[in-house]
């Protein structure tokens, strides 16, 4: 059972907010390109691998919004290289963290081998449609 819910812009802030109400625990939201210059908290941030687009985006969020302690999931709509999840593991683990995977709506990964690491739950898979 997660204890804080992890949500990357934009639409895993919708779901990921739901899911973290439904669940009764915290929700962070994952900004993307947010630079902290704004904030004088201290910030984690990780630019992930190539997307669905081949962008490289920077992902963040104020470092004291997840404590070691925290078990995170990561909530989106979809998930299809990974990216995104991998740099929300990153994000989780350099807060002291643990992950304890990704949960989507729908699950179109290009790397199967994704699956398993992340690990990575899903109400439709692409494969099946």
């Amino acid at each position: 059972m997660p204890t804080v819910v992890l949500g990357p812009v934009s639409r895993g802030s919708l779901v990921g907010a739901l899911t973290a109400a439904a669940v009764g625990v915290g929700f962070v939201e994952m900004r993307k390109d947010a630079w902290p210059a704004t904030d004088s908290d201290r910030w984690v941030m990780c630019t992930t691998g190539p997307d669905y687009r081949d962008r490289h985006v920077v992902f963040g969020f104020r470092r004291d919004l997840i404590q070691g302690g925290d078990r995170v999931l990561l909530v989106d709509d979809w998930i299809d290289t990974g990216a995104t999840a991998l740099a929300g593991r990153a994000l989780v683990e350099a807060c002291g963290a643990r992950w304890i995977g990704a949960a989507c709506i729908v699950d179109g990964l290009t790397e199967p081998r994704l699956r398993h690491e992340l690990p990575v739950r899903a109400l439709l898979d692409v494969r099946r449609i």
